[in-house]
């Protein structure tokens, strides 16, 4: 794990019943996106998509916070074009490969999430809400548009809530981003991570491969024309049809018995 100046990792892993949780661990920051802690974040996504035995990812906050998105004073420290493009190319990675991960991933969001931490929950496969969070896309509060938490954004939300955000950087609280379709559930504080464990545990009492391939033509369809999205579709099915997963699912449910996963 990456280490900040306190001494302490920027990010903790957390396992459990086949439930990873990352905790972004930079509380008197927010949990900003330091270029160490997206680096941390890279790092871990990397080992855990080759991990079978992991079937969720949560990303969390420590602290007061979600995330404030990137680290200004580290922008405005290293305020060169070499870096800043290795920078916004970090993120650009990070959040594909939250895509492309086999395991879905989930935002467990309180606080804040602003910025390239609003990008974080919107990259997130699912999200679960403290009815406390907020969310705002405010860069160009300081002059400067969130082009890269736009691309993330546009893809969750409807264009017009979205662009209002990106324009005017207001923030926006939890039962409006569940409405946008920022998040799927919001909950008390208290009732937070009951709420995000029993999501949690439904997917992972389901097929990992029905899961992995299930993930994977959802997002690769949706940058394709209809018929090309069918076509996938049809192609998907057949092989998870085709697989000992299925069979033992079908005849389960036909023999009225519980389902005992092989991923295959």
């Amino acid at each position: 794990m990456h280490a900040n100046q306190e001494g302490n990792a920027e990010l903790l892993r957390h396992d459990a019943d086949g439930i990873v949780t990352l905790t972004l661990n930079r509380p008197a920051q927010f949990n900003a996106l330091s270029e160490g802690l997206l680096m941390a974040l890279q790092r871990e996504l990397d080992a855990i998509a080759g991990d079978g035995a992991m079937r969720v990812v949560v990303i969390a906050g420590a602290g007061k916070a979600f995330c404030a998105g990137h680290d200004l004073k580290e922008m405005r420290r290293n305020h060169e074009q070499v870096y800043l493009r290795r920078l916004f190319g970090r993120i650009s990675q990070l959040m594909l490969s939250i895509g492309r991960l086999p395991q879905p991933v989930i935002a467990r969001v309180h606080g804040i999430a602003t910025a390239a931490g609003c990008q974080l929950v919107a990259a997130c496969d699912l999200a679960v809400a403290s009815d406390a969070a907020r969310f705002a896309v405010s860069g160009i509060n300081v002059g400067l548009f969130c082009s890269t938490p736009a691309v993330a954004l546009s893809r969750v939300m409807a264009r017009k809530p979205a662009l209002e955000m990106l324009l005017t950087g207001e923030f926006i609280d939890a039962a409006e981003a569940q409405r946008r379709g920022l998040v799927n559930r919001v909950t008390p504080p208290d009732q937070l991570d009951v709420e995000l464990e029993k999501l949690a545990a439904v997917i992972c009492a389901k097929s990992p491969l029905a899961v992995k391939l299930g993930k994977q033509m959802f997002y690769r369809q949706l940058e394709m024309g209809l018929e090309g999205a069918y076509q996938l579709a049809a192609e998907t099915m057949t092989c998870n049809m085709l697989s000992e997963d299925a069979a033992h699912g079908i005849d389960c449910f036909i023999e009225k018995k519980p389902p005992q996963w092989q991923g295959r």
